[in-house]
């Protein structure tokens, strides 16, 4: 069997079956034998070196709590996440057949996907999905997020259930809890005192935290901090050096700093 160079035709040929492709019977949640799981606050902005991506831990199902410790900020390449609100199986899929995408892609043709490339293959895993969108019991709503080294700067999409993409100059947020913060996020932007691409990397994780645990205030299914655990929200950045998760130490300081400390009042 031929195959060309890209890896979801092959998986195709190969007999592979895409989230909402064999799903004819279901036409609603009341239809499936279990209560779909659920993601939920995501965010990301342009910094000074580039672009942060966090979210939040909590995978919810119904008003239960499944799980604290869920990463929704998910590496595909060196320089490139996709941030994922929704239904969490299925958004996990779509970023493993991304990974593996680009890494056949580069394998095959000793070079790296353009990213209008890489843009419109996570276009189209999206469109797949849509028959369990319209159904209400899989909708993926993501963030891909990217340095271009071609221009020299960070760069953030956003997608609808339909795969339709959108270029944020500044910032965006997705999910449950994002109505909670999506104007915090303009007036913080434009009237904070410094623009989110005019902090350092310090003060734009510690608006992160800030953000999230707003967000965790006015919606259940958004996680805060859990102290009895430690755990904190996903938080990564992408420069020109490549990708870089925060570690737990470093969020515990700035938390402290930001969200219960001095900061947290002039923010």
């Amino acid at each position: 069997m031929q195959s060309g160079g890209d890896f979801v035709d092959l998986l195709r040929q190969t007999g592979y079956r895409f989230p909402g492709e064999n799903l004819g019977d279901v036409q609603s949640e009341r239809d499936l034998p279990f209560e779909p799981t659920d993601a939920t606050t995501i965010l990301a902005f342009q910094y000074a070196d580039g672009v942060l991506v966090a979210g939040d831990r909590r995978a919810t199902a119904g008003n239960m709590v499944l799980y604290d410790r869920a990463d929704k900020v998910v590496d595909l390449d060196a320089f490139s996440v996709m941030a994922i609100s929704g239904s969490p199986s299925i958004a996990f899929e779509i970023a493993r057949i991304l990974e593996h995408a680009f890494q056949y892609y580069r394998r095959r043709l000793l070079q790296e996907m353009s990213l209008q490339a890489k843009l419109r293959r996570l276009s189209l895993l999206i469109k797949d999905n849509l028959p369990l969108a319209m159904q209400g019991i899989g909708a993926v709503i993501p963030i891909f997020a990217t340095y271009d080294r071609v221009d020299a700067r960070g760069k953030i999409y956003f997608y609808d259930a339909l795969g339709a993409q959108f270029e944020s100059a500044d910032f965006t947020t997705t999910g449950s809890g994002s109505p909670a913060i999506r104007g915090a996020m303009y007036y913080l932007n434009r009237w904070g005192g410094r623009r989110f691409v005019e902090m350092d990397r310090d003060a734009a994780i510690g608006h992160a935290l800030q953000l999230l645990d707003t967000a965790s205030e006015y919606d259940s299914a958004t996680g805060r901090y859990e102290r009895s655990a430690d755990i904190f929200p996903s938080v990564k950045t992408i420069t020109a050096s490549g990708l870089a998760e925060i570690e737990t130490e470093a969020l515990r300081e700035l938390y402290v700093q930001y969200v219960d400390g001095e900061e947290a009042g002039r923010a």
